[in-house]
């Protein structure tokens, strides 16, 4: 498993009606796998994020649409980025992403995360609990679902969660990976080093080389070397053959969420461009090699929220991106 260009779909907001929705969506997984990427995406959240809308936003539950697009690629791996360790319970989940897997002729990705989202938990009747119960809740399912990925038929007796010889039948593989999706440099990326095959780091770029330091830090406390441990950056990328164009759908972007750019001050544009990158091709991709790869990363996971719904907007992004990932 390698994930060194991924393509998310976390925007859903199509100008187009519902019937419509998911063709897009289809559309778009069906042109990154034609542009080399090597994974498509999904939002695991049941009400619009506030970084791209209101609640009552367009949202599609994860599982539902990745086996439906199982059907519509042939190769592209195929994740949630990343589920809510909340929503499902651990011998569910691997059920799911195990399904998936063989939907989809060894193509799934368990990409997890502790959840983040407390509207949706209090509106949808799920225990959201504290910033530790989460993550204590995170360990103890990890310690079910990976033995469950890898043939085994864990028995475990733990705080928040409890299995008897858990089956996991059928199964395509016992080495379904596992993306750990994240910020955290104490809790996320401890668990990163213990149990996934790669991480995906959710920060401002300039962060990356103190995130590495920390990732670096969490493996060496368990022993694994770090080269073992696989990663990539999400960005927020706004990319138009005019870069004129981008930085504008950039700037309308924003303005949606209420932060005008041309009113901002240095200190309120950098905080809301701080993952952003921005411009044609060519800036985009000096961009990504100077900010990101450079750092140190392995490689980069995008969201195109402006116009990745837009045919060949994705297909630029791959011609654009490959190359650098690929050298």
């Amino acid at each position: 498993m390698t994930i060194r260009l991924g393509y998310q779909m976390p925007n859903l907001s199509y100008p187009t009606p519902v019937t419509h929705l998911f063709p897009t969506i289809i559309a778009q997984a069906r042109e990154a796998e034609s542009a080399g990427f090597d994974t498509a995406f999904v939002a695991d959240h049941f009400y619009e994020t506030p970084t791209f809308g209101a609640p009552d936003g367009p949202r599609l539950e994860a599982y539902t649409a990745l086996g439906s697009l199982a059907t519509a690629t042939e190769k592209i791996q195929l994740s949630a980025l990343v589920t809510s360790n909340t929503f499902r319970n651990p011998p569910m989940l691997a059920k799911a992403v195990s399904t998936l897997d063989v939907a989809s002729g060894a193509r799934a990705v368990l990409g997890i995360g502790a959840g983040w989202f407390e509207l949706e938990h209090q509106q949808y009747g799920y225990e959201f609990g504290t910033f530790t119960d989460r993550f204590e809740r995170l360990d103890e399912a990890l310690q079910i679902i990976a033995p469950m990925l890898h043939g085994e038929r864990p028995t475990f007796d733990g705080k928040w969660y409890h299995v008897e010889s858990a089956i996991n039948e059928p199964r395509i593989r016992d080495d379904l990976p596992i993306l750990l999706g994240g910020t955290g440099e104490k809790k996320t990326f401890a668990l990163a080093a213990r149990f996934a095959d790669h991480l995906n780091i959710n920060c401002g770029a300039s962060e990356l080389p103190r995130k590495l330091d920390a990732l670096n830090a969490r493996c060496a406390e368990v022993g694994r070397d770090r080269s073992t441990l696989e990663t990539s950056y999400l960005a927020f990328v706004f990319i138009d053959e005019n870069g004129d164009r981008a930085r504008q759908l950039q700037h309308d972007f924003l303005l949606s969420r209420g932060i005008d750019l041309s009113k901002a001050s240095d200190t309120e544009r950098d905080a809301a461009t701080a993952q952003h990158i921005c411009g044609a091709p060519d800036e985009v991709a000096e961009q990504i090699k100077t900010r990101v790869l450079d750092a140190g990363i392995d490689g980069i996971i995008l969201n195109l929220p402006a116009n990745g719904h837009e045919p060949g907007i994705v297909e630029l992004a791959g011609r654009t991106l490959r190359p650098l990932v690929d050298a």
